[in-house]
């Protein structure tokens, strides 16, 4: 790391090892920043949609229609910032027949970020934002995967770095701070994450805790998709989002050269107010779209329903293809209680209804997708 790429202090300090390589100790998280016109507006714009957003999961009359799809798009898509190639129909197909996942496969991955995420709702209303949590969200998300060898459930007891592929400690874009830096630098994070003062806004305090958390970067691997895991379990935690709706990945995704020049602004220019912008603008617009492709969703459902009219096992089975659109003749049997004959006379009435299709061609292992509500559920950020 080039220390002469360091021009500002006021985010932290660059510090010579006695390794001989330099890394950043950041400075510990502010609590107090200055506001502009164009800050406060967006503040504003962000805060309204992410209201909008958390009012639908505290409404609706079945939130797992939404739930499911915003929790799986968000785990597609942070996974993929960091390199796999795994899409959202993969891990579908996954979770409706495993065995049909190659060992090695993205889609596991993706699963333990699911997993991760879900342990930390679990447990956010007895455990804190802190190390206890955090390391078994890390254990889940790395087990069995690419990085299980990399101390899954523990910090770093070794310098790690970030930087293209072949760079070493010396010639890294950036150094986090050495493990005897880090543990002080974790408790000012854990400090600031639990700061309850009201001191700064809450999507203010959740883009600061996520960048500073970046910069800390306390695990050999995974740093990233933890650090996105916790800008959620955040917004839930302060009642700020009622249901894991939103999908920030997706809009990191599409910014990502962005989102990893800010973050690096941060450290060597001092530069916040940038990264606030794009995160602002990034819950505004992810809420905004989710609160799009939410409606459309129960209008898809109500369509659908209409057309069903009142065959009561067929809107049973609806209603489960809006968590998951593929489903088997076993998957739906099981979901309906029901034999194999009148699970694929169900899965008639919906092909029928031409919300079903089959998927694969064949007269064995088939399988059929709802395209209308994959097509939503995929959609791109509006």
């Amino acid at each position: 790391m080039d220390p002469k790429l360091f021009h500002s202090s006021a985010t932290g300090r660059v510090v010579k090892t006695v390794a001989g390589f330099w890394a950043f100790i950041p400075a510990a998280p502010p609590t107090v920043i200055e506001y502009d016109t164009k800050l406060v507006s967006l503040l504003s714009q962000a805060d309204a949609a992410l209201s909008e957003l958390s009012g639908l999961g505290r409404i609706m009359p079945n939130p797992d229609l939404l739930i499911a799809p915003y929790v799986r798009r968000e785990a597609v898509a942070s996974s993929r910032i960091e390199g796999t190639r795994a899409d959202l129909s993969d891990l579908l197909l996954d979770e409706i027949e495993p065995t049909r996942t190659p060992r090695g496969s993205d889609v596991y991955e993706i699963r333990n970020y699911v997993a991760a995420l879900n342990l930390g709702i679990r447990r956010l209303p007895k455990l804190p934002l802190a190390g206890r949590l955090i390391k078994q969200m890390h254990a889940v998300l790395l087990a069995g995967v690419r990085g299980e060898h990399l101390a899954p459930g523990e910090y770093r007891r070794t310098p790690n770095w970030i930087g293209p592929p072949g760079s070493t400690l010396l010639t890294a874009s950036y150094v986090p701070p050495p493990p005897t830096e880090m543990h002080e630098c974790l408790k000012d994070w854990e400090q600031f994450a639990n700061d309850r003062s009201g001191k700064l806004p809450d999507l203010i305090q959740v883009a600061i805790l996520h960048e500073h958390f970046e910069s800390i970067h306390p695990f050999l691997d995974g740093n990233g998709r933890i650090g996105r895991l916790l800008i959620t379990l955040f917004l839930m935690e302060r009642d700020r989002l009622s249901k894991p709706l939103l999908y920030l990945s997706s809009y990191i995704e599409s910014h990502k050269s962005e989102y990893y020049e800010l973050l690096q602004r941060i450290r060597t220019d001092g530069d916040l107010r940038s990264w606030l912008l794009y995160f602002l603008t990034a819950v505004r617009d992810t809420a905004r779209s989710a609160i799009k492709q939410s409606q459309t969703i129960f209008e898809v459902r109500e369509r659908y329903r209409a057309k069903l009219d009142k065959r009561h096992r067929a809107l049973s089975l609806l209603d489960a293809l809006f968590v998951n659109p593929y489903t088997t003749v076993a998957r739906a049997a099981s979901t309906l209680g029901v034999t194999s004959p009148t699970a694929q006379k169900t899965i008639d009435q919906l092909v029928e209804a031409k919300m079903l299709r089959e998927a694969t061609g064949r007269e064995w292992g088939r399988y059929w997708l709802a395209q209308p509500i994959l097509d939503v559920v995929n959609s791109p950020l509006s």
